[in-house]
C-alpha cells in the first residue's frame, strides 16, 4: 500500500470553501472513481491555519495514476471546481508526497 500526503494552503480566508467542496462535492465524486481517503487533517498548532492535510490509499502508483486522472478530468469536477471558485482561488499552492510504510508501521 502506498499513502499520498496533500497539504493545500488556502488563500486567507479560504478553508471554509475549502472544506464545503470537500464535503458536498469532492467526497462524492471520489467515492464514484474508487479514490481512497485514510484522514482529513488541519492544524491546531502549526505554521498556518488556513492549511488542509490529507491523506489518500493506493494499492499501486498504476491504480493512482488512472484514478485519479479519471477524477481530475471528470466533467463534473472541472465544473463544481470552477463554480467554488467564482468568489477567486481557493487555493493558494499544494505540495504532495506518496509514501510507502515501513516494516514497524502501523499502517501497511
Amino acid at each position: 500500500m502506498l499513502y499520498e500526503m496533500r497539504v493545500y494552503h488556502c488563500a486567507p480566508g479560504r478553508l471554509p470553501a475549502l472544506n464545503q467542496r470537500f464535503a458536498n462535492v469532492t467526497m462524492k465524486l471520489w467515492k464514484k472513481h474508487g479514490i481512497r481517503q485514510v484522514g482529513f487533517f488541519t492544524d491546531v498548532i502549526g505554521d498556518s491555519n488556513q492549511k488542509l492535510t490529507y491523506l489518500l490509499a493506493w494499492e499501486s502508483m498504476a491504480e493512482r495514476e488512472k484514478k485519479w486522472t479519471a477524477f481530475s478530468t471528470d466533467p463534473e469536477w472541472l465544473k463544481k471546481r470552477a463554480e467554488s471558485e467564482a468568489d477567486g482561488i481557493i487555493v493558494e499552492y499544494f505540495s504532495n508526497s506518496i509514501m510507502a510504510p515501513t516494516s514497524y508501521s502501523k499502517l501497511k
